[in-house]
Formats: C-alpha cells, structure tokens, sequence
C-alpha cells in the first residue's frame, strides 16, 4: 500500500531541486505576487479524486499552488507579525514529519532535546537559565495554559469544584485579543477583564493597575493574574514588566507576560533594557515562529518550576506510563498528540548559534528605526510622537493638502494589496488608520525599506486628490 510509483531517491531529487529554488526565490522580493492561474483554480475544483495522480506530478501542483499563496517569507511581506521560515527549521519539519515522534509521553532522546530547547529560549532571553517549558502550536494555546496554571494556583480545587469566586484578569488597553479570548475559554467570562488605561508610550499605566486591583479587593474580586504585553501587536509597546512585578508581588497576583511577538528582542544587547523584570514573571509566552524566525507553528510557555503546569493538567491514566521523576508532556499540556515542534528551534540554535539570533533580530530593530527617522523627516509622512520600541513602525502618507489622512491611508492599503510589490496592513490608532510595517524577517534589508516608501509614495499621490 501507498508505494511510489517511481523511487524514493528520485522523489526526494526533485524535491531537493524544488525546495532549493523555493529558498532562492525567498532571498530578494519579486517585482509582484502572481494571480492565482486558470490551470491552478481547475486542480483546486475538482473532486475527490479515486486514484492517485503519482508523486511527481503532486508535488509538481503542489509547489505551484504554493507559489502562488501569499507567503510570509518574503522580504518585503511587512504585515502583521510575520514568520521568516528559516530554511534550517523546514529541514526540522522534514524530519518531525517523517520520524513523526509523539511527545505525549516519554520519548526518549526527543523528550530531552524540547526540554533543552526550552532551556535555550530561557537562557537566550534571560529569563531562567533552567527554564521550564512546552512547545505549543501558537500564542493562544500558550496563553490558555498559563492562565490555566494561574487559575490552579489560586484555586487548587478548581479542576472539580470550578471556580464560584468572581475573578479579574489584567491587562493593557492594547493587549494582543487572544488573551481575551483565553480568558473566555477558561470559563471567567470576558467581564473579568481589567483593560487597563495606557500612558503616552502606549504601555499599561502602572498606577491604574494597581488602582484597579484595590477596587476589585474592595468589592470582592479576587485579583487573579496580570497579562503584560512585550510587545504589543498595534504598536511593539512594553509594558513596565520590573514594576508590573513589584505590584503582583505585594497582591500575590500571577504575573503573565505575552512575549509572543516582542520578547525575542530581550536577547539583544540593543533592547534587552526595556525587558527589566521579565525574569520575575511567572509564566512568558513566546512565538518562536514570529521573532525567532522558524517556520509555524512553534509557540512556546516558559516557566521556572513545572508543578503549576502538573497541578493543572496532571492525570494517572492507566495507559500511560509515567518511568521517571519527570512529568510526561501529556500532565503540562492540553495536547495528547503532540508531534515534535521543538526541534526546528533546536536544530535552528545548533546550527547557527544564539549570536546569529541575536544580529538578525538587532537588524529588525535597526530597519524600524530607520523607517521612523525616514518617515519623520519627510514632509509627506507622519509618524506617532514616540520611537518605536520594538520593530513596529506606524506611519501615515499625508502630503500637502489632503484632509483625510484616514481616508487616503485605507485607501493606499487597498491598493497595496493590488499592487503585489509590497505587502502590508493597516491599523486603527486612535480612531485614525495608519500603515503599520513590521520588521520581523531576517531577509529584509534597507533596500525593501525603499521600496516600501517608493510604493506608498506613488499609490499616495495616485489618490490624493480625491481625499484633498
């Protein structure tokens, strides 16, 4: 059954031949993203089919349906918070695939590389260097189980007995809406959400924290658990994590930080100042397949001890074994079947080094900066009153003349999104819509930053004149 019909050794020549111009096709920005094509839109109409094409020609459609998907990898893919699909972390994919390990249980030596894994983004962050943690399949899931955790602790009993206690989650006015959502899920309803006003660097106001969690004591609210954005997806902010941690340790309130997009950067010599505290969180979550460019979906939750994690999903089930003092995956995690995400991170830090990590995340850094001066000295751009803090820079086309900045700016995303050179997103700050580029792909450089602004330029002034 499922025999090739020609040699695996063949196969795996064309896919090597394939894949290698995949990559190359990744390593500077086409002219434009190509339409969808007739041949393309009848293999994707047609029914189940009963017998097999062959492998050759599947793959064949295969890579051609890709190319013409919008992927992220590319250099100049400036929207939302994009992953790079590190070449070395596709070579991990390959091999999970096709070793295709369970982690539910112990797997040996697999067993051991997530857990260093876990100690390596720990150690790369400076957050433990003995960290504790588990390879999810995004932010979300990340998110729902240190919440779970936080929830178990407060509440040891609440896996029977539920939670009857009215609770409050926190966080900024900005923060990521996975958290809500997590909130949701776990049963606390999003009424227990705390948005907490933001100060002038958009980050969460210290003061209204703390005065939102006496007011909730005052009335009977449990004061739960603190999420504090490291790197907000509107605009990169940080919230003040040394002082978020002084305020949950004197209220005993769980400290949560959402590093999914932005706590990659606390590896850097260049932003590790603005992470002070990160390391007296309880639990972080962190993308791996945003900021530490491997392919999706490789999402990690990071904590120091793993009892929170056994107390809230630990089960002696019969048909699983448990050999050794550690805990098996499947009493930390949601997940039973969990296939080995870890190791495109693993094999991403052994094959190029944390310091390689390191310069390519400085150098997002460095094109959002540039991008905020650029912006700033042109008279045709408008930028926010503050530096970006991370590598999210919004920005506004406005030249001489025009009365609706919004307007215009919805207008020139829309005709991005035609244009096919560049590939951004917009964003709604204030009540006001920006472009919103996020540098966070190791193949973009300065000469993409140029064509963003020669693009934006040319589609703003096309249009001008009806929002004038």
């Amino acid at each position: 059954m499922f025999k090739f019909r020609g040699d695996r050794t063949s196969l795996l020549k064309d896919l090597a031949v394939r894949v290698s111009q995949v990559w190359s096709s990744f390593d500077s920005a086409r002219a434009s993203e190509p339409e969808v094509g007739e041949k393309t839109l009848h293999i994707l109409s047609e029914d189940l089919p009963r017998s097999g094409r062959g492998e050759s020609l599947t793959l064949a459609q295969a890579v051609d349906i890709l190319d013409q998907s919008t992927a992220q990898s590319r250099p100049r893919f400036f929207a939302y918070i994009g992953s790079s699909g590190l070449e070395m972390g596709a070579v991990a994919d390959f091999l999970a695939s096709s070793y295709d390990i369970n982690l539910a249980v112990d797997s040996k030596a697999a067993t051991l590389l997530e857990r260093q894994a876990a100690r390596w983004i720990g150690q790369f962050i400076g957050y433990d260097d003995n960290a504790k943690g588990l390879f999810t399949s995004g932010g979300t899931i990340s998110n729902i189980t240190a919440l779970a955790a936080a929830r178990t602790k407060r509440f040891p009993n609440a896996r029977k007995e539920g939670v009857r206690d009215r609770v409050a989650i926190y966080c900024s006015q900005e923060a990521h809406y996975s958290n809500i959502r997590a909130v949701e899920l776990l049963g606390f309803g999003s009424e227990a959400i705390r948005s907490i006003a933001i100060d002038e660097n958009r980050r969460m106001r210290i003061d209204a924290f703390e005065a939102a969690i006496k007011d909730d004591i005052a009335n009977g609210v449990v004061p739960l658990a603190v999420i504090a954005s490291s790197g907000t997806t509107l605009t990169g902010a940080i919230d003040p994590l040394n002082e978020i941690a002084d305020i949950c340790e004197r209220y005993g309130v769980w400290m949560h930080i959402d590093g999914a997009y932005g706590a990659p950067a606390a590896g850097t010599a260049k932003a590790k100042a603005l992470f002070h505290g990160l390391e007296r969180a309880d639990s972080v979550t962190i993308d791996a397949h945003k900021w530490l460019f491997v392919p999706k979906a490789c999402s990690i939750v990071l904590m120091k001890h793993y009892e929170p994690l056994v107390r809230t999903f630990s089960h002696n089930e019969a048909y699983m074994p448990h050999d050794s003092d550690e805990p098996n995956a499947v009493d930390i995690t949601l997940e039973y079947s969990r296939p080995v995400r870890a190791l495109k991170m693993w094999m991403g830090f052994a094959a190029h080094g944390a310091d390689e990590f390191e310069a390519a995340i400085t150098a997002n850094l460095e094109l959002a900066e540039l991008t905020y001066d650029r912006a700033s000295r042109s008279e045709d751009f408008r930028v926010l009153p503050n530096r970006p803090q991370l590598s999210i820079v919004p920005i506004q086309f406005t030249p001489p003349g025009v009365r609706d900045a919004s307007g215009l700016n919805r207008r020139i995303y829309e005709e991005i999104l035609e244009d096919g050179r560049i590939y951004l997103s917009p964003a709604t700050i204030d009540g006001e819509i920006w472009l919103r580029p996020c540098y966070t792909n190791f193949r973009t450089t300065e000469t993409d930053v140029e064509a963003l602004f020669e693009v934006i330029r040319e589609l703003g002034l096309r249009n001008a004149p009806e929002f004038s």
